[in-house]
């Protein structure tokens, strides 16, 4: 992630959960990923909170939109070497949340979807979702990392809560009514000592 505050963090990212026998790899999107990005806002559980079920030339559009914006990063995360999320990394301070808060410019968010039906309810989300934020706090200016949930989306803001953010109130976006939520530092080290030892 090259952006405008001069901090680089460098993908793929790799990490292995030894417990879980799992290979948790986040790489960059490219405009090879179109495709499945595509089928993948069509997915029934991704089509009331993304709504980009768009035509494919219209879609193709938006995601070399999004790639030519430096203040986010896009990502593939992929489980034993099989692409399964799409997330969006980006920097509070350029983006529209930034609005709704007394941001630090080091805050960080993120936006993610799990991809393909037959990988919901496994559980996965959890190791994804502690692995990427390990990630953004390597940044060591970062002491939060923000998440913005559809209020609708009961079942993100609970993996949200337990990955350790906290809900701070109810938010009116350009495109939807979302949760404003912080996952502060101290507390993500705790949760992931957790995840560390099984405890969690």
């Amino acid at each position: 992630m090259n952006s405008n505050l001069g901090i680089k963090t460098t993908y793929p990212f790799e990490h292995y959960d030894p417990s879980r026998k799992l290979i948790l790899t986040f790489r960059e999107v490219t405009m090879k990923d179109v495709n499945l990005l595509h089928s993948w806002m069509h997915e029934k559980h991704v089509i009331p909170y993304w709504r980009l079920n768009l035509p494919f030339k219209d879609y193709q559009a938006h995601v070399k939109e999004f790639l030519a914006d430096d203040h986010q990063t896009l990502l593939i995360g992929e489980i034993n070497g099989s692409a399964m999320s799409y997330w969006e990394s980006y920097w509070v301070k350029d983006d529209v949340i930034g609005n709704y808060y007394e941001f630090n410019r080091f805050d960080q968010g993120i936006h993610l979807l799990i991809g393909s039906e037959s990988y919901l309810g496994k559980g996965y989300i959890y190791p994804l979702l502690l692995t990427i934020l390990y990630h953004k706090f390597q940044v060591s200016e970062t002491t939060k990392v923000i998440a913005e949930p559809d209020i609708r989306n009961a079942k993100m803001i609970h993996v949200f809560k337990k990955c350790g953010f906290t809900p701070i109130k109810e938010i009116e976006l350009p495109d939807k009514k979302g949760l404003l939520m912080f996952c502060e530092r101290d507390v993500f080290e705790r949760r992931w000592t957790d995840w560390k030892q099984n405890k969690f």
